[in-house]
């Protein structure tokens, strides 16, 4: 599980990027969309180590 929660901005960066690249734009034009995936699993890891947190008490 912990291996995935590595992998996943990652392969999000990367389907963001192909994305990019498929419709011709550039990586500055999708500067905003890789900051909103980083945010995220950001969030995502902070949530997950709060609950980690709580329940090894």
């Amino acid at each position: 599980m912990i291996k995935i929660l590595y992998f996943l901005p990652l392969i999000m960066c990367a389907i963001w990027f192909w994305y990019l690249k498929s419709h011709n734009w550039t990586i500055r034009q999708g500067w905003k969309g890789f900051g909103y995936i980083i945010a995220f699993n950001i969030a995502v890891a902070a949530m997950l180590t709060i609950l980690i947190q709580l329940t090894q008490r």
